[in-house]
């Protein structure tokens, strides 16, 4: 190989010429980003942001469990000609908050698994996407996309070589 400018011959995978310093372009076309490589941190930013909006709705749930539903709160029992509301509420949304927390915690590490490309996050995202389809409509769309991603027939062994150079 020898250099566009100068002439001067060039070594195997030399960079920069030695004569003049030019740099010269690789060789070859690069080999274009997999449908995998391109779709990951899209897909890892979703799940934060869908788990961050299911965080806040826990947090809400903890607040009116604690508040409004707490016992003793004076609106679960009530005047004796206001009928209150029942007793179980309180547990109930107290119930539904640590449901919605695990729930959204499991998502948040899923989504910071994908994006900093760890193997144990691709099974998780996976695990996750099916309760996540139970949320229509915009869980229902993570995921059915995060399977679309993470289950094409090569999406394993490509994720399994992007996590091992992570």
């Amino acid at each position: 190989m020898f250099c566009d400018k100068c002439g001067a011959q060039l070594g195997a995978g030399q960079r920069f010429c030695g004569a003049c310093g030019k740099e010269m372009a690789p060789l070859g076309l690069p080999f274009p980003a997999s449908r995998l490589s391109r779709h990951l941190h899209i897909l890892g930013v979703l799940w934060v942001a869908y788990s961050a909006l299911g965080l806040i709705g826990a947090a809400v749930l903890m607040v009116l469990s604690r508040t409004l539903f707490a016992p003793g709160s004076g609106v679960v029992h009530g005047p004796p000609d206001f009928p209150g509301l029942p007793i179980f509420m309180h547990s109930l949304f107290h119930f539904l908050f640590i449901l919605l927390l695990i729930k959204s915690v499991g998502g948040v590490l899923a989504g910071f698994g994908l994006l900093n490309r760890q193997s144990w996050a691709r099974p998780l995202a996976l695990v996750w996407s099916f309760l996540a389809m139970l949320n229509i409509p915009f869980g229902m769309a993570l995921g059915i996309y995060t399977l679309w991603v993470l289950m094409s027939p090569s999406a394993d062994e490509e994720y399994r070589r992007i996590s091992a150079g992570a």
